[in-house]
């Protein structure tokens, strides 16, 4: 992709799952990648992976003191940021009159909140720089309903009316999109869905499959690149055909 070589990217909750991936790929494109995430040993796992890394940072998206720590780590290593890649999220399947207030409160303080938090705090940095990108990661989730994850949908939905917004403020220096995939095979989905309920549900996808976490890292990378440069405001879906037709009752 054009432009990436040598960028500052920062990925939330980058040390698995589609995070890890992302971070794997903008690292092939030439940029100086860092990692956010709340579980230090599996920073202390991607650095052995991807030994390229810059750094790895361990903080809570929710929690505004840890973010504000990280950020300002991050500026004595880099003095800037050029991407963020705002990934850090959770999901809990459960019924809707079986959710606890307090799995409401952590889903929509990480999933919402967090990326509220990360957003604001790069976009101060890209400001003062007069250029930048954010690309949050919404889902499937936040376009239609789906049964089982009420707050994870909600959270997905805000995420998306934040991207919007946040365009149209920050523009023209600061280009702001979200990403919605549908299923991927991340260790997250492994833990929810079981073998027989991933593959009735991969028979009903146009393409019989989950997505893997590299195709929605090459999403990303596009995004961020000068190829995309007169993209913004907007959300990509890389679904597999999924909203195409109703399939979301699985």
């Amino acid at each position: 992709m054009q432009g990436l070589k040598n960028k500052r990217v920062l990925i939330t909750g980058g040390a698995s799952g589609i995070g890890a991936a992302t971070a794997k790929r903008f690292l092939e494109e030439g940029s100086r990648v860092f990692i956010l995430d709340q579980d230090a040993d599996a920073c202390g796992r991607i650095r052995k992976d991807l030994p390229s890394l810059e750094a790895t940072l361990t903080a809570d998206v929710s929690k505004v003191n840890e973010l504000e720590k990280a950020f300002f780590d991050l500026d004595n290593i880099c003095q800037g940021l050029d991407i963020l890649i705002n990934n850090a999220g959770i999901s809990i399947r459960h019924n809707f009159l079986d959710i606890t207030p307090e799995e409401w409160t952590r889903v929509i303080a990480i999933n919402l909140n967090g990326a509220f938090y990360a957003a604001q705090a790069a976009a101060k940095r890209m400001k003062a720089q007069g250029s930048g990108i954010i690309l949050n990661m919404a889902s499937t989730n936040g376009l239609t309903g789906y049964p089982y994850y009420a707050d994870y949908n909600a959270s997905k939905a805000g995420v998306i009316a934040l991207t919007k917004s946040m365009a149209l403020e920050l523009a023209p220096g600061i280009r702001v999109l979200a990403v919605c995939p549908g299923y991927v095979m991340t260790p997250m989905q492994e833990a929810e869905y079981t073998p027989e309920m991933l593959e009735a549900l991969n028979s009903k996808l146009p393409l019989r499959r989950h997505a893997q976490p590299e195709e929605v890292a090459a999403l990303f990378a596009f995004l961020a690149s000068e190829e995309a440069g007169f993209l913004t405001g907007h959300c990509y879906v890389i679904d597999g055909g999924e909203l195409a037709g109703v399939l979301t009752s699985v």
